[in-house]
């Protein structure tokens, strides 16, 4: 009677853990669609979902590049970004076409600061080599205390910036000015000790003592081209048009007008000691 009653009991554990390996069988984008560098590690929490930890070190960082190139597209992911005391610490999710001048990239930084004060979004648009075009919000939460959704949307007319699906930035094409739109990109994201820079004008670094320090993404999506070859057209999912042809609307203009006047602590076209010679053309251009 014993191994009668404990048979059923096996069966749900098994169906229990066959349902839990199905499911992350389901979300395990990382090892699918990115290659890994440094300090990385894949686990899945209690819903299933896969998340990748990065992880600082004196060491090492951590990264993960996707596999796929993409010319133009919709890119999100949700941090939770390190802990306490982040100073002197980068944590990124950006596209670039690599590391060469005259490259493209499409950035969104997390420059870490001490414990209690705001985590600066640094949004910045490279075209041809050249990047000088921050954007940067004091976010107006906790970055660290829960999962947060990050989203680029790159199409051939703009680069729109969303966190938790409020518009706060939007980078105008002009025809005449230089645009990232010739060059497929991949995706990256990193952690990495940028004491000479991220906090306060690298004046504080990262306090080693609280190391590491780990950053968590999960939820990953990508709808976006792909490149096909030299003279040959993209090719493009089902549904392009959906953010192929956004552009930020009325109410999305203005979201981008209340986070610059309540979090934006930093405009490079009001950066006068910067650009002595004049700002650069689209600082005049809405």
């Amino acid at each position: 009677m014993a191994a009668r009653r404990a048979l059923p009991l096996l069966l749900v554990v098994l169906a229990l853990f066959h349902g839990a390996a199905s499911t992350a069988a389901a979300d395990s984008w990382l090892h699918e669609k990115f290659t890994t560098d440094g300090h990385v590690r894949a686990d899945y929490d209690a819903s299933g979902r896969q998340v990748a930890s990065l992880i600082l070190d004196r060491q090492s960082g951590g990264a993960f590049v996707s596999k796929d190139w993409y010319h133009y597209g919709e890119f999100s992911i949700q941090m939770k970004l390190i802990r306490g005391n982040s100073a002197g610490i980068v944590t990124s999710f950006y596209l670039t076409s690599g590391e060469y001048p005259g490259h493209d990239e499409i950035d969104m930084e997390f420059m870490g600061n001490f414990s209690g004060e705001p985590v600066v979004l640094s949004t910045n648009v490279w075209a041809n080599g050249d990047g000088r075009k921050e954007h940067q919000f004091n976010l107006w939460f906790d970055p660290a205390a829960d999962f947060h959704t990050y989203t680029i949307i790159w199409n051939d007319k703009n680069v729109i910036f969303t966190v938790d699906g409020i518009t706060v930035r939007a980078f105008t094409r002009h025809a005449d000015l230089p645009y990232p739109g010739g060059k497929p990109m991949r995706v990256h994201a990193t952690v990495w000790d940028g004491s000479w820079w991220a906090t306060r004008r690298g004046t504080v670094p990262v306090d080693w003592n609280s190391a590491p320090f780990t950053v968590r993404y999960r939820k990953y999506s990508v709808e976006a081209c792909t490149p096909m070859g030299l003279g040959k057209p993209l090719a493009c999912p089902a549904g392009t048009d959906r953010w192929m042809k956004r552009r930020p609307s009325a109410a999305e203009w203005g979201t981008i007008e209340w986070a610059r006047k309540k979090y934006m602590q930093y405009d490079y076209c009001k950066d006068a000691w910067r650009f002595p010679k004049g700002f650069p053309a689209e600082c005049f251009r809405h």
